[in-house]
């Protein structure tokens, strides 16, 4: 019998498969259907202190080999969101996500947030189009990412794991600072970029913030890489996010190095099934080359 479980910091999961932040993750009415749909594990939208509105519309354009958003994380604020998921009782694991400016702000975030029956928290400092967060607050450093992680820790004994980004060069000394002030898993990642594409009738920017971080296919080799070179690095866990949306794709991350894989954007491609689809071409994978689990294949590729 194949067996899709893993054990995400110590957290087990029935596979692998987690619903990446900001998709789907508004209210629980819409993570219960991605429940519905197979998934492993479910991450809320990312939270901030105060609601916001985020940027005007458009906000989101389709190219080539994926998406570029620019959303502005519009959310309700810590305060409704602590209500909306209060009441959390599926079997599947709730995750967490905060995003903040400061270390000050994140670590007085997850103080709140533990009133909702999380299983693990997220924080992000990835985000490439929002002035004030992520990578336009300076966060995409080893030393940035260090300070946050370690007030974060301070105020939780949550499994806590840090969402970085795939833009940045040294990706391995921001995971290793990550890892040495309480990570207990890394996200890899987020939206890559920031990208821009003109509408070439009207001379502009299609994006009303003019820049987006990119989603989808196009980004997989980055996500693969970045899998890669962390696990090498770290000895957390490692969440691969970017561009994953079939089973060759979920087994490709695990060999590179992957506990988990995050899905957010091959729900368009493939419905809220997908996690349903994912596991049955995982599992015929792993009957056609005589593996039972994934455990198996976990950072296989470094051997070669």
């Amino acid at each position: 019998m194949i067996d899709l479980s893993v054990n995400l910091a110590g957290i087990k999961l029935k596979n692998p498969l987690i619903l990446a932040s900001g998709i789907l993750g508004l209210d629980t009415a819409s993570l219960k259907r991605v429940v519905r749909g197979g998934v492993g594990a479910v991450t809320m939208k990312s939270l901030t202190a105060e609601p916001r509105q985020g940027h005007p519309n458009p906000i989101l354009v389709e190219f080539e080999g994926g998406f570029m958003n620019a959303v502005g994380y519009a959310n309700k604020g810590i305060e409704v969101g602590i209500k909306e998921f209060g009441q959390w009782n599926e079997e599947v694991p709730l995750i967490g996500s905060i995003v903040a400016g400061s270390a000050h702000e994140f670590a007085q975030l997850a103080e709140k947030i533990q009133t909702i029956p999380i299983r693990a928290l997220e924080i992000v400092l990835s985000c490439p189009h929002t002035p004030g967060y992520g990578l336009l607050a300076g966060q995409g450093t080893s030393k940035a990412t260090a300070k946050i992680t370690k007030a974060v820790r301070k105020k939780t004994k949550l499994p806590l794991i840090v969402k970085l980004s795939p833009s940045v060069q040294d990706i391995g000394n921001i995971a290793k600072a990550a890892e040495e002030e309480g990570a207990d898993a890394i996200n890899m990642g987020n939206t890559l970029g920031p990208g821009m594409k003109i509408d070439i009738e009207r001379a502009s920017p299609i994006l009303s913030f003019k820049i987006g971080g990119m989603s989808g296919p196009a980004i997989k080799p980055i996500t693969i890489r970045s899998v890669y070179d962390l696990y090498q690095a770290v000895k957390i866990p490692i969440i691969a996010t970017g561009g994953l949306k079939s089973g060759a794709d979920v087994i490709e991350a695990i060999m590179a190095g992957a506990t988990a894989v995050g899905i957010g954007t091959g729900i368009y491609y493939r419905g809220i099934n997908i996690f349903k689809k994912v596991c049955r071409e995982m599992e015929k994978w792993l009957v056609a080359h005589s593996y039972k689990n994934l455990l198996s294949l976990r950072g296989l590729a470094h051997n070669s």
